[in-house]
This record gives C-alpha cells, sequence and structure tokens, in this order.
C-alpha cells in the first residue's frame, strides 16, 4: 500500500537544515523559561496556588516540555545523544506530573455533565468549572444523604494530557461559574456523582501536592538548568550544520501512516458498530486493551505535527485536517479515562445497587463515546487520505 502523507506540498524552498531545529528549541526553551516565571510570579509554587493565571502557566509549561521532548525524539541524530537521551525522560517525567492534576479536574467534570445529561436533567451552557464541580457534587451529596448510605472511599481514581494548530485540551474552563440542577437526579445518580466527586477529588489534591513537590526539587531545577542552556546553545552535531530535517520528519509521518493503517479503521467507519462495549464486562480492572493503539496514534501525530512546527515555523500553513484528527483522538483518550473512572467507582466495596446501576451506565456511555471519537477520526483520515494526490 503507497504511504499517504497528511502534507502533500511543500511551501518550504531548498533544504531546511538543522539552524531551523536549533531556532525552534531555543523559542520553546524560551517559552519554558517564561512560563516558569510567570508561574512562581502568580503563586503557583505555593500550596494556595490556584490562580487562572498560574494554571495558563503551567499548562505553558507542559506545551514546551512537549514540543522539546518530541523534537529531540524526532530529530535526535542531529543532537548530541548523551545530552538529548538524559533529558528527554526528565521532560516526560515532567510534562506528566504537570498534567495530572488537569486530567482529574477535567474527568470529574465530563462525569458529571454526563450524569446529568443521561438523567435527563437540564444543564446550563457551558460554564461549569473546578469549583463549580466541587459544589456540584457537595449538593449531590446531600441529595445522596436521604437514601440508603453508601461507603465513602478514598480510593484514588484511575491515572491519566496552544500554540498555533494545537488542538484545545479538554478540560474545565478557568472560570468557575454556575453548575447544573441536581435536584432532578436520581438518588442513584446524585450518589453515583457525590462518589466520583470524592475519588476524583482526593486523586486531584494528591496530583495538585505531587506536583507542587516536583517543581519544589532537585530533580527540577536541574531540568530547568538545562533548559535554560538550551535557551542560547543547542547541543547539535557538526553534520546538523548541512543535514535536511525533511526526511526525519518524514519518517515521523510514516510511523504515523503506519500505526493508523494497523487500525480497524474499517469497523470505526460504521456507527454503532459496538465495538468500544467489547470487554466491558471482564473481571480485568486494566484499561481497555484496543484503546492502546489508539493511544499511540495520538502520540504519534502529536510528534507528526510538532515536526511540521519544525519545519515551517510560526509562519506554516495549518493543516485544518491534522486537527480535526487531533481533536478526535483527544476526544478518545478522555472517554476511555472517563469509562475507566466510572468503573473504578463501581468496584467500591458496599454501594447501594442504584448507585452501581448509575456507575454503569455511565461506564457505557462513555464507552459509547469511545466509540463516536472513533467514527469521527475515521471520517477525518479517509477525507484528507482522498483529498492527497
Amino acid at each position: 500500500m503507497a504511504q499517504q502523507h497528511l502534507d502533500p506540498t511543500d511551501p518550504m524552498a531548498g533544504t531546511v537544515t538543522g539552524d531551523a531545529l536549533a531556532g525552534y528549541l531555543r523559542a520553546q526553551a524560551t517559552e519554558f523559561l517564561r512560563a516558569l516565571r510567570m508561574h512562581r510570579e502568580t503563586g503557583g509554587g505555593t500550596a494556595g496556588g490556584g490562580s487562572e493565571e498560574s494554571v495558563d502557566a503551567a499548562r505553558a509549561l507542559r506545551r514546551s516540555a512537549r514540543r522539546i521532548s518530541a523534537s529531540l525524539h524526532t530529530f535526535r541524530p542531529l543532537l548530541d545523544t548523551d545530552w538529548s537521551e538524559a533529558i528527554r525522560p526528565e521532560l516526560a517525567w515532567l510534562s506528566g506530573t504537570l498534567a495530572m492534576e488537569h486530567a482529574y479536574a477535567a474527568r470529574l467534570e465530563r462525569l458529571l455533565l454526563a450524569l446529568h445529561r443521561l438523567s435527563g436533567a437540564a444543564v446550563l451552557p457551558a460554564q461549569t468549572g473546578a469549583a463549580g464541580v466541587s459544589g456540584a457534587s457537595r449538593s449531590a451529596g446531600g441529595a445522596a444523604g436521604s437514601g440508603s448510605t453508601d461507603a465513602s472511599t478514598g480510593s484514588r481514581g484511575p491515572g491519566a494530557g496552544p500554540q498555533k494548530g494545537e488542538p484545545a485540551e479538554a478540560g474545565p474552563p478557568a472560570h468557575p461559574a454556575a453548575t447544573p440542577e441536581r435536584g432532578n437526579l436520581t438518588v442513584g445518580a446524585a450518589k453515583a456523582g457525590a462518589l466520583l466527586e470524592r475519588q476524583l477529588t482526593l486523586a486531584r489534591t494528591r496530583a495538585h501536592s505531587t506536583a507542587l513537590q516536583a517543581l519544589g526539587s532537585s530533580r527540577f531545577h536541574a531540568v530547568a538548568d538545562n533548559i535554560a542552556v538550551l535557551a542560547s546553545e543547542v547541543p547539535l552535531t557538526p553534520a546538523a550544520a548541512t543535514a535536511d530535517l525533511r526526511p526525519l520528519a518524514a519518517a515521523a509521518e510514516e510511523r504515523l501512516t503506519d500505526a493508523v493503517t494497523a487500525l480497524p479503521l474499517v469497523t470505526a467507519g460504521h456507527p454503532y458498530n459496538a465495538e468500544a462495549l467489547i470487554h466491558g464486562l471482564s473481571p480485568d480492572p486494566a484499561p481497555h486493551p484496543q484503546d492502546a493503539p489508539w493511544h499511540q496514534v495520538r502520540l504519534l501525530l502529536r510528534l507528526h505535527r510538532y515536526a511540521r512546527e519544525v519545519l515551517h515555523g510560526d509562519s506554516g500553513p495549518v493543516d485544518v485536517r491534522l486537527l480535526a484528527t487531533g481533536q478526535s483522538l483527544n476526544r478518545h483518550r478522555d472517554a476511555s479515562e472517563a469509562a475507566a473512572a466510572a468503573a473504578q467507582a463501581a468496584r467500591t466495596p458496599r454501594i447501594a445497587p442504584a448507585t452501581a446501576y448509575a456507575l454503569g451506565v455511565l461506564h457505557a456511555d462513555q464507552r459509547h463515546e469511545v466509540e463516536a471519537a472513533r467514527f469521527a477520526f475515521q471520517q477525518s483520515w479517509q477525507r484528507q487520505t482522498v483529498g492527497t494526490p
């Protein structure tokens, strides 16, 4: 099967040399240091730091760390091997640690809104936020108190996450506001919401503490020192001055294309195929094995997108089809993790049957969302393939 490239035209004339890579890495390192300074100035390094500015700064830190790590991976033959292999795992650790708190907050909001939708309760326009979710969950706990008693749990939920052309991350908006009415929820749905709030809020609190500890650790300071050096000096190999970046970027695109080819796109192209519900009653609490290839494609798509940024810079074209597939895979990841959180909550000992039933319906709903995201990805990918000469 012939390889299909997402970007059939290359607006860059001539060879794209290591100078472009060095400029990109310096720019991302500068963004990292700017975000770090903003995070410290807005109180993000304290236990009470949770302002909108500190949240934005943490997100900017993650964005820069991801881009630097991805570039070191894609263009590693042109960089000092010892240096790049040492810093890449540290950047992955930092990005993953900072993403956890946001992921738990977004997961809780997604599940509570799904509970309202499934219960037929009126949901206000998209104004819910992290603070609003907590308030809604406390209301759910009050409503649940009138029914049978569920076991309160402190168990941790399942673990988990823009610049130009980057798909927006799903999650709660920065401004907390009014939350949906919970009085219309059944006792089972209200108690399910309260249980999810307890588990995911505890997990979010722990993730916040872990992030604070990470940002104050010697390990993080070593990463920041390396990024500070990178902002002024990029450790390229001597051959990078004349080497062409495009073959390495094309290799990243081919890895993406091969991974997509291995996906069951024929099945995903049929709506309501119920493929995402297979293994739904498996006793194994591990994530669905069928989700892993889709998550891998999401990561490869991100590598490909960042490689395009290196080649084309800020003036390069924005591939809207690439954005559409990226958004579909983000939805797939979010729904998959939300379904796992609902299943984890349903395994809580001594919960009432009505609560377990509500969590089961919620799990099935999120697995249907997984299927819908796969269908949307298949439609976007097939459209761009047909349009490729």
